[in-house]
């Protein structure tokens, strides 16, 4: 191909391409000034869209917040473990919750045990072959999971089957049991298996994500600020006897 056919295809660019990146190939039609506009607008209305949905968060989920962080430290302060699970997207989150917990980003802040249920993939994928999709959670709670432990479940549509099926299972074994759904919450906000469902009512999955993240960030310092006041409390005592 002759050099000049090179810098042809190059400057047609592919049909993605040109589908995502228009403006690359408008032929001197755009300018640099108007293209950076243009980002600078997306992603001011995305950080307003992020923000007023964490604010609606709030607003909604206040006291389902607090009262869900407070039984959990009471059920880490007991010896339990945080069992994390969701698909896709909210796969990383479980997988962020747990490593923030075994591993917290804040100096004072104490390791907490945590097991994502995503990241053994022979597990999922052999569950998933041999006894259908739905189960791969539900499976490893029977495993893992103890009386007094933490299930948190992940689901922008609060509709997930299989993590349905696993707060069901966790139920069941004695779990307590932790829903972060988007929408209106869903058939997660409506299970009588899950102990606090926190909704983000958005209807755009990034940003349900988004507020969800911000979510359980909360929850781990909600969760460790409670377990520091007890210990608190707990010395204060050992000191006056």
């Amino acid at each position: 191909m002759s050099a000049d056919l090179e810098t042809n295809d190059q400057a047609q660019g592919s049909e993605y391409d040109r589908l995502f990146y228009p403006y690359l190939f408008a032929g001197g039609k755009v300018s640099l000034e108007e293209v950076l506009s243009q980002v600078q607008h997306s992603t001011l209305e995305k950080c307003r869209d992020v923000i007023a949905l964490r604010r609606a968060t709030l607003a909604t989920a206040r006291e389902a917040l607090l009262a869900a962080a407070q039984a959990m430290a009471r059920a880490f302060a007991a010896g339990a473990t945080l069992l994390a699970f969701g698909n896709g997207g909210s796969t990383t989150d479980a997988q962020d919750l747990v490593t923030d917990l075994l591993h917290p980003p804040v100096a004072h802040w104490r390791p907490l045990p945590a097991i994502a249920l995503t990241n053994d993939i022979a597990v999922v994928t052999a569950v998933g072959n041999d006894v259908g999709f739905e189960n791969i959670f539900t499976r490893q709670i029977i495993a893992f999971g103890r009386p007094g432990d933490i299930a948190v479940g992940i689901s922008t549509s609060g509709n997930s089957l299989n993590v349905l099926q696993a707060f069901e299972q966790a139920k069941k074994q004695g779990l307590l049991t932790v829903g972060l759904a988007g929408y209106d919450g869903g058939k997660t906000r409506r299970s009588p298996a899950v102990d606090f469902c926190i909704v983000s009512p958005g209807d755009h999955i990034p940003r349900i994500q988004e507020a969800q993240a911000t979510v359980y960030h909360a929850l781990i310092e909600l969760v460790q600020t409670c377990l520091a006041a007890e210990k608190g409390r707990a010395d204060s005592d050992e000191v006056r006897r």
